[in-house]
């Protein structure tokens, strides 16, 4: 198991695939198992890095300070640790304001910066609706009833014409052994809470943005709102969770935005 350890934390992260170094940064509430569809798409292509963020997989402890700044932190420190000095970033939801931030700090690091479902906007809806399911989480509602509420906010709503399809997905999420608590959850939506990122708007370096006609987490005339100056792509029929929606889109878009702007 591949950890970094660093002053208060041991980052797990995993390695797979061949090329050009890829870091893959996940959002709100998930780990490195974020990115499953997308791996097996980019595999023969790149190097993809996947970290558990703070509060999220196997990195330990789960309450260890967190801010989308430390986060920020734990990536570069995990690509100096395996000694990438330029690479590629994708980030998704909160993923992608953290790679905004390495583009803000680092950016003759990052060959190219993609930004799915995503923009440096805190939007309070969103803070509430996340402090709703934690309270769901720890309410005497079964456990499955929380992911069922959330489910619609991510996914093309095409899914739920597959009941079978969503109940498989409720079950392998109670069955992941290492999913974030609601403790853990609550810990981190403190990285949000009184989030500003108004500076991030404009990265110097090549940035992408790929939005889900469908996302209602971070509706595309949000993102539009701060990142229409920047190379963009609404995919119709994606939701927030744009790289489960349509992944070979964001496998393709991504392939091609990175082949042009190489190491």
């Amino acid at each position: 198991m591949p950890t970094l350890d660093r002053a208060d934390i041991t980052l797990h992260y995993e390695v797979t695939g061949d090329g050009p170094p890829l870091l893959m940064l996940a959002g709100f509430m998930s780990d490195n198992t974020s990115w499953t569809p997308l791996v097996p798409l980019l595999s023969d292509h790149f190097t993809c890095i996947t970290p558990d963020n703070r509060t999220t997989g196997r990195t330990t402890p789960w309450d260890a300070p967190v801010s989308i700044d430390l986060m920020c932190k734990d990536a570069l420190a995990l690509m100096d640790h395996l000694g990438h000095d330029r690479y590629h970033v994708i980030g998704h939801s909160m993923g992608g304001i953290i790679a905004m931030h390495m583009a803000q700090d680092v950016p003759e690091r990052l060959a190219s910066t993609h930004i799915a479902a995503s923009a440096p906007v805190r939007l309070p809806r969103n803070t509430a609706l996340f402090a709703n399911m934690i309270a769901i989480r720890r309410s005497d509602a079964p456990p499955d009833t929380w992911l069922r509420a959330l489910f619609p906010w991510l996914f093309n709503p095409l899914v739920f014409h597959d009941p079978s399809a969503v109940d498989l997905a409720v079950a392998d999420s109670l069955a992941y052994p290492y999913a974030q608590s609601a403790d853990a959850m609550e810990h981190q939506l403190t990285a949000l809470r009184g989030f500003d990122g108004t500076a991030l708007a404009s990265p110097t370096c090549p940035t992408q943005v790929l939005i889900g006609a469908l996302d209602l987490i971070v509706p595309p005339d949000h993102i539009l709102a701060v990142l229409s100056h920047l190379p963009h792509h609404i995919l119709e029929g994606a939701g927030h969770s744009i790289h489960w929606d349509a992944p070979e889109n964001v496998a393709d878009l991504l392939r091609a935005y990175a082949a042009k702007h190489p190491i």
